[in-house]
């Protein structure tokens, strides 16, 4: 046997183990990712630090922050080469925002009409239907629940997501505005939802925002932008509304056309108290010099009161004087 065959075999053993464990353990993070490292399977933590130290759990009730304690990860940046060792694993995860159909079902694509459509009953029992998208990404503030600690965590959160909108949808109740005439629509709940679409949106976002903390991914916005009710029923609501429509018109209109009367009464009434004030005000200047008159004697309230008459007499054609017998 050549004696150099076992010499090459452990040179040959050599070049393979640097190759696949020493060259095979460089790596980088790309820009819209984060990685996480483990040890012989345990991810490398960061000591008595976990999720409940963090601000995203302060909207967990005390039942949510014993089941939702994750202990804090050691994060690797975007960068690199990195090196790892053969026992260690490096798991990367993006975090690039993503948008999805909210009545997407990661685990039964085919569910909600392959995914298209929310079905949800309303309060006066309406089977409608709902569709929108969910934007979200996930959260670097808690990689070991979306890594390690959920199996499927996006389809953990579209679940919640569609319980909470049913909920919703359930008791939905539109705010009572003060002095508003809406007797056409009141009790429809699919026009109270329409109206107050915008309110809806805003309750999603408020009660999904501790998914961050219960699953590790962040929804930046739901986006609902349609309700529709059942076919049989969509024409009823046209003629409701369509009815609603015309009495808010003539209500409308009444409304200004008394407005305008009131107006025109006001400033009729001005008009004639301007009137009124413009001839009182001779009388009150006139009383207040006689006054001054007298209070200067009697002599000259006579001298005025024979100038006054001179200058009628001047002014007039015709004079008719009694004479005494």
């Amino acid at each position: 046997m050549d004696p150099n065959i076992p010499a090459g075999i452990f040179l040959g053993l050599a070049i393979w183990f640097l190759v696949r464990y020493l060259a095979g353990g460089i790596y980088t993070v790309d820009q819209n990712q984060r990685a996480v490292k483990t040890n012989f399977g345990r991810a490398d933590r960061i000591p008595g630090a976990t999720t409940l130290n963090d601000p995203i759990s302060a909207g967990l009730d005390a039942e949510e922050k014993e089941r939702y304690q994750y202990p804090q990860v050691r994060v690797i940046m975007p960068g690199g080469p990195y090196f790892k060792w053969p026992w260690q694993r490096i798991y990367k995860v993006s975090i690039a925002t993503q948008t999805v159909n909210m009545a997407f079902d990661p685990d039964f694509p085919g569910a909600n009409q392959s995914g298209t459509i929310v079905e949800a009953v309303t309060k006066d029992q309406l089977n409608t239907g709902l569709t929108g998208q969910i934007r979200y990404h996930i959260s670097e503030r808690n990689l070991y629940a979306n890594i390690f600690g959920v199996k499927n965590p996006i389809a953990h959160v579209m679940g919640y997501f569609v319980s909470v909108l049913r909920e919703r949808i359930a008791t939905f109740e539109a705010p009572t505005v003060p002095g508003a005439a809406d007797a056409g629509s009141s009790g429809i709940s699919i026009n109270d939802l329409r109206k107050n679409l915008r309110d809806l949106n805003e309750h999603m976002d408020r009660e999904c925002s501790s998914s961050d903390a219960r699953y590790g991914i962040v929804l930046d916005a739901s986006l609902i932008t349609g309700i529709d009710p059942p076919a049989e029923v969509e024409s009823a609501l046209a003629a409701i509304n369509t009815a609603h429509n015309m009495v808010s018109s003539d209500v409308s209109l009444a409304q200004a056309t008394a407005d305008q009367r009131i107006e025109q009464s006001k400033r009729a009434a001005e008009i004639e108290t301007l009137k009124a004030e413009a001839e009182v005000q001779p009388l009150v200047s006139l009383a207040s010099q006689l006054s001054e008159l007298k209070g200067a004697g009697d002599g000259a309230l006579r001298a005025y009161v024979r100038n006054v008459r001179l200058g009628l007499f001047g002014n007039a054609q015709q004079v008719v004087l009694e004479t005494k017998q």
